[in-house]
């Protein structure tokens, strides 16, 4: 017969084996950052007429941890847009190191969707709403003809533009502006005010051809933002429009301003920056 001094180990026994079962079934934060071309996607919402990357990396986290994850990123891409560090969320239950679920996703998911790192998160951690910069790149390069190994990211521009006329037109967009006139119609946005950080245009060579990148930084982007300042610039830099045209278009919102909303396929998410950086 078992004494009384017996019982309390196998109570602590049993509590031990209680908290490590707890510990593997408690629901954990997690942040990835995912990059991905997004040529072959209806954007990064999940959509009922076409495939999005939000409905792929879902699926291989469903596969991987057994049951269905929500997951949430920083911001919506749209169709054809693609993103160098998309940064996302989700909450699973999981036994796979943090650092190791980056693998375990990469196993399941296409060649065109790759998550670069994975990380544990605070519990109040949102990729959405705690997201402070988002830097956008939008591609172009200088030739009559589109060429095969440039045309999948970037696109093809005649005649060259004045960059400095660009560099110029991009410099205007820094500061706190109501950005009305770049805002495509149909948006929900409660204010088309924002803040840019940043707005630079650069260039290099690269196959024998002039690429143009317009690299612009700021709190957040109405929807078509950055593809409307992209061609803004380049009807200012082509002589179709003025440096006083896009000032205008920053005081009076007036969409008759401004160019054109350029192609998806030349822009890509860069990177989100957060304090603190869940991947610090």
């Amino acid at each position: 017969m078992p004494t009384e001094g017996r019982r309390p180990s196998k109570s602590r026994k049993m509590s031990r084996t209680a908290a490590r079962h707890f510990c593997e079934i408690c629901i954990m934060k997690y942040a990835i950052v995912v990059a991905y071309d997004g040529t072959n996607y209806r954007g990064w919402q999940t959509q009922k007429n076409g495939i999005s990357v939000q409905s792929v990396l879902e699926k291989a986290a469903e596969e991987t941890f057994g049951k269905r994850v929500n997951i949430t990123a920083s911001g919506r891409t749209d169709s054809g847009v693609h993103a160098a560090g998309q940064v996302c969320h989700f909450s699973a239950d999981t036994a796979v190191p943090a650092e190791k679920i980056a693998d375990a996703l990469n196993f399941r998911l296409p060649a065109d969707i790759c998550v670069l790192r994975s990380a544990s998160a605070p519990e109040d951690f949102d990729s959405n709403r705690s997201a402070k910069k988002k830097t956008y790149c939008y591609r172009m390069y200088c030739a009559r003809r589109e060429h095969p190994l440039k045309s999948r990211y970037a696109l093809a521009v005649y005649p060259r533009p004045d960059i400095a006329l660009m560099q110029k037109g991009a410099a205007l967009y820094c500061g706190e502006h109501d950005f009305k006139a770049y805002c495509a119609s149909g948006s929900t946005a409660k204010t088309t005010v924002r803040t840019i950080f940043s707005a630079e245009v650069s260039t290099a060579f690269s196959r024998g051809l002039e690429d143009i990148t317009f690299t612009v930084c700021g709190g957040g982007f109405l929807y078509n933002m950055v593809r409307t300042m992209a061609g803004t610039l380049l009807y200012l830099g082509q002589g179709r429009i003025s440096l006083e045209d896009v000032r205008r278009s920053l005081d009076e919102g007036n969409r008759a301003l401004v160019g054109k909303t350029m192609p998806a396929k030349g822009l890509t998410l860069e990177s989100v920056e957060y304090s603190p950086d869940p991947f610090a």
